[in-house]
């Protein structure tokens, strides 16, 4: 079986796969203080308790975190005898990193790009909604041809209430109207909506530099929230599309 590892800036996902399923799966807190030990400790208690520390063998992670790559290859390796695969623009992929610097792209967009390409019609346009909102374009030919980042909607609701004297602090929920009848109303409105609105507009322009239709992936914590406000919907959901790319990628440096 495989550990699969997402460390992302909010949240580091785990999941682990047998053949290609995942059969269980966890979510934690980044922590960027924690040390080797208590992620290997944790990683170590939670592969216990779902019975499947004999049947785990092998690893690999995606991350964005700097400062936590290292600590879990090496708890991994102490705790679980296990030597992860690392991903960055460096391993095989199956596709091509058509971007000016291949070495400044995520580890979790080449993740979701891999997936996207494997799961569903090129071109995609995976939209991933974590602490940031990107956009990754893959055309017809297997290549990523670059993306979008923008804040996310977390960002922009602490933004709103750290940077203004009067805002509330408030949490990323459906809004029932454009128009808000208060202060939280109105800030749902402006974030979410707001954000809904820029994804249609993003899309169509992506679409129009591709010079065709894509198909539209979502993938991330708020993608849930946000499709009912899109004029166009999402074809498809897939929160385990960072999870799927990266066990992909495994089997290709295999």
């Amino acid at each position: 079986m495989l550990i699969a590892i997402d460390i992302g800036n909010t949240n580091i996902t785990l999941g682990i796969f047998e053949q290609n399923k995942i059969v269980k799966s966890w979510r934690l807190a980044t922590d960027i203080t924690r040390t080797e030990d208590e992620y290997g400790i944790f990683i170590q208690k939670l592969i216990e308790t779902a019975k499947l520390e004999k049947a785990v063998d092998s690893a690999v992670i995606s991350s964005v975190v700097v400062q936590l790559t290292e600590k879990i290859k090496i708890a991994l390796e102490k705790y679980l005898g296990l030597n992860a695969l690392i991903i960055s623009h460096k391993v095989k992929t199956g596709i091509t990193l058509k971007t000016d610097n291949p070495s400044q792209i995520g580890a979790d967009r080449i993740a979701n790009a891999v997936a996207a390409v494997e799961m569903y019609k090129a071109p995609v346009i995976v939209i991933d909604f974590g602490t940031a909102t990107s956009f990754d374009i893959i055309n017809n030919k297997r290549e990523f041809v670059g993306g979008i980042i923008t804040a996310g909607m977390k960002i922009q609701a602490e933004a709103l209430s750290q940077k203004t004297s009067k805002l509330p602090k408030l949490n990323i929920e459906e809004c029932d109207y454009v128009i808000g009848k208060n202060t939280i109303e109105a800030m749902l409105s402006g974030i979410v909506r707001g954000h809904a609105a820029m994804i249609d507009g993003l899309v169509a322009d992506c679409e129009k530099e591709l010079g065709q239709k894509a198909t539209i992936v979502a993938t991330g914590g708020y993608s849930t929230v946000i499709g009912k406000y899109l004029k166009r919907n999402f074809d498809d959901i897939n929160p385990d599309l960072t999870l799927i790319g990266e066990k992909i990628i495994h089997n290709l440096n295999r």
